[in-house]
């Protein structure tokens, strides 16, 4: 069985890689820049539930905060510089909202992957409020964004909020019961890390009727041979060497 798959071959890392300050609009317009039409990011929950880009469970290293991510309100947050981290030239670029986000891939005929990174202890509500955000900004559109997510509680928490929203199973090495779980959390996809990816099990999942991604390939050569195979997305960071198609 053939899955369905409605999204790009390739999908640029937290906005563009390591070419920008990640997770920023900056890397964004830098991957778009770059002929990316798709990219992945981290979500999770301000401590007021604002929906907001960061991908670790604490601020100093890629913001000028310190500290837990869950003590910070909105009103801080936005005040934080997300771009002096990584070069001069980015100094003063702030976190952006996912409503900021899904301003720009709309705007600019793009897609997302939106990974759902909840803060420990609030799996499910995060799950619920990201999917019904996601459905909200994207009410309209032909292509939906892609949910995943390492919890499987926000994962199922987003099934029974918005259940229309295609989701993915995020692993790092692929479990023996990946099957049972894609089943039960009513997964289109798979997303496995490329260090740990088989040929055989690319095969496998393939063939069990799942589009499969992974994570991240910044080799040109192993993404060539995975598309060969039949890896659906290739999530990387190698915007420079790995060129984008659709």
């Amino acid at each position: 069985m053939k899955p369905i798959w409605h999204y790009p071959a390739f999908i640029a890392h937290r906005g563009a890689g390591k070419f920008a300050p990640e997770n920023t609009l900056a890397a964004f317009k830098l991957g778009y820049a770059h002929g990316y039409r798709m990219f992945e990011c981290d979500v999770k929950l301000s401590a007021d539930g604002v929906a907001y880009l960061l991908h670790d469970a604490t601020l100093e290293r890629t913001t000028s905060g310190a500290g837990s991510a869950a003590n910070w309100a909105w009103c801080g947050l936005a005040q934080l510089d997300a771009g002096a981290w990584h070069s001069a030239a980015y100094a003063g670029e702030p976190i952006p909202t996912l409503r900021n986000i899904a301003a720009f891939v709309r705007a600019n005929d793009c897609l997302l992957n939106i990974e759902i990174k909840p803060i420990p202890g609030t799996e499910e509500y995060t799950g619920e409020v990201i999917a019904n955000l996601a459905a909200q900004l994207w009410a309209d559109a032909a292509v939906p964004p892609l949910l995943s997510s390492f919890s499987e509680a926000a994962l199922a928490a987003a099934q029974r909020t918005q259940p229309a929203l295609p989701r993915a199973l995020l692993v790092d090495s692929i479990p023996l019961d990946y099957l049972e779980k894609l089943k039960r959390l009513g997964c289109s996809a798979l997303v496995a890390q490329v260090a740990h990816l088989h040929d055989a099990q690319v095969v496998a999942v393939k063939s069990a009727g799942y589009a499969l991604l992974c994570y991240t390939c910044n080799c040109p050569e192993r993404a060539a041979q995975l598309r060969a195979l039949g890896v659906n997305g290739i999530i990387t960071d190698a915007l420079d060497t790995i060129k984008p198609l659709s």
